[in-house]
């Protein structure tokens, strides 16, 4: 038998944004990646986290470990969905979050999918009412929602 000293990893992650950023110096150009991670458990553990590092790699470890200091506890009504409508707004990204019927699944684009996902809500239904296609404002959007939820449920 071979035992670990390392404690196993109990999050989920998935990358929602990888990009390559520039710092302009006075050489040039310096180029960077920039990673947005969530993590999750599936069971009302969500957090999200933003990584930049010299290559891909460095980023997305930067993102994970940083998404897991930010993680936060959402409540989930029935083990599958939320117990009212809510909104959150982050920059110009907008979002609406709503209980579905038993057996809907989750209904929603782009990084909200993978945070709702992640989250553990089995049945639920979001809307992106702004105009923005911003992945990480879509997403910091949802937190804020989350967050003004968990607020009124406790």
């Amino acid at each position: 038998m071979h035992y670990s000293n390392k404690q196993q990893d109990k999050y989920e992650s998935t990358t929602i944004d990888l990009r390559r950023v520039t710092r302009v110096v006075a050489g040039g150009k310096r180029m960077s990646f920039r990673a947005t991670v969530v993590v999750g458990t599936r069971m009302g553990e969500v957090g999200l986290g933003i990584g930049k590092g010299l290559d891909v790699a460095q980023a997305l470890d930067k993102a994970k470990t940083n998404a897991k200091k930010n993680v936060m506890i959402v409540p989930i009504k029935d083990k599958r969905t939320i117990p009212h409508e809510v909104e959150g707004h982050f920059g110009a990204a907008h979002i609406m979050i709503k209980p579905a019927a038993k057996g809907r699944g989750v209904i929603a684009g782009s990084s909200v999918r993978s945070v709702l996902t992640l989250a553990g809500y089995v049945d639920i239904s979001a809307k992106i009412l702004s105009s923005t296609k911003n992945k990480l404002n879509n997403a910091q959007a949802v937190f804020v929602a989350l967050q003004s939820l968990a607020r009124k449920t406790s």
